[in-house]
């Protein structure tokens, strides 16, 4: 009321109002599309952002809904395609899709051991169920060696080519066959990531690296692009897998590139790839994929599946392949 006079606001004010409302909470989901789909997140803060993505594309759900309550056409398209280049980027992760290629049956199993603190008798009973062919391990320490070993991974992956360190740095490969250890496939950057020539059963030779750049993390930011960009792309001579914990999850440009080079994501073929493999053991609920299993784009996908182990932050992945 002014001046005794009631002052009511017109519906035009009213209709502007909302379609401001929703603009502001439109546009910072729009520019995460954008980014996303560009590629154009850089530095630390802006790459850890990115493995949100998943729940940024469901929290884009919101703002559309706004935006269509303003009947607001120019707001509402805008919404509209942010959900959809969010949703296309995503949902494909869960939905996965045929993959029948003949071959022999192959199955990895990764797992970061958390400075080896993992508990050896978990990390054996999983083992023994799951039965992989080839673990490839993280943050492998001299004393994860000695306690694996002690626990029975000896009798059962006689075969392995480590490089254990006291500290994040180490890892290794352990193989029920044969291994030739590969020292020049990797330069020194990240973390420890040797690599193999695994012979099969019927002849067949796969490679398989265990892979651990740092984390994407202030002066560490550069040394994880430099790392993922290392890795060597698939190759028509040999079957290449490449198995740890990435520290990137797909949301990531790197990643994409480094997919993109002759690779598919295992979980990601097999519908599996939103299940998130960090942090476990935690109060909190895992949040985000970021280890994985890479396999030459030739290669069948059976099934992945994703497992908790007491001890480690990270959850151990297992792909049931099929090489050709």
């Amino acid at each position: 009321m002014v001046g005794g006079t009631i002052v009511v606001p017109s519906r035009r004010r009213r209709a502007i109002t909302g379609a401001g409302v929703a603009w502001v909470a439109v546009t910072p989901f729009a520019a995460w599309a954008v980014a996303r789909l560009a590629g154009l997140e850089r530095g630390p803060v802006a790459t850890q952002l990115m493995t949100a993505t998943p729940y940024a594309a469901a929290g884009s759900l919101l703002p559309l809904l706004l935006a269509a309550m303003t009947r607001r056409r120019g707001v509402t398209a805008v919404a509209a395609l942010t959900t959809a280049a969010l949703g296309l980027a995503v949902l494909p992760r869960a939905i996965g899709w045929a993959d029948s290629v003949p071959g022999t049956p192959v199955r990895v199993l990764t797992i970061n051991l958390l400075y080896g603190k993992a508990d050896p008798a978990e990390v054996l009973a999983l083992v023994r169920r799951l039965e992989p062919d080839v673990l490839s391990t993280q943050e492998l320490t001299p004393g994860a060696v000695e306690a694996l070993d002690a626990a029975g991974l000896k009798a059962l992956m006689p075969h392995r080519v480590l490089q254990e360190e006291w500290s994040a740095g180490g890892s290794g490969l352990y193989s029920k066959h044969p291994l030739t250890p590969l020292w020049d496939v990797m330069p020194p950057v990240g973390h420890k990531m040797p690599a193999a020539v695994v012979r099969l059963p019927d002849g067949k030779r796969i490679e398989v690296i265990a892979v651990h750049p740092f984390a994407p993390i202030g002066e560490s930011y550069e040394g994880w692009r430099t790392a993922l960009e290392a890795l060597p792309s698939a190759s028509p001579d040999i079957v290449r897998v490449l198995a740890g914990d990435f520290n990137a999850s797909l949301d990531h440009t790197p990643m994409r590139r480094l997919v993109g080079r002759g690779y598919k994501d295992a979980a990601d073929s097999a519908g599996a790839g939103l299940v998130p493999t960090w942090p476990a053991n935690r109060r909190l609920a895992p949040v985000i994929t970021i280890d994985h299993v890479l396999v030459d784009a030739k290669v069948g996908v059976r099934e992945v599946s994703v497992h908790t182990v007491r001890g480690t932050d990270h959850r151990a992945v297992l792909a049931a392949l099929s090489v050709p």
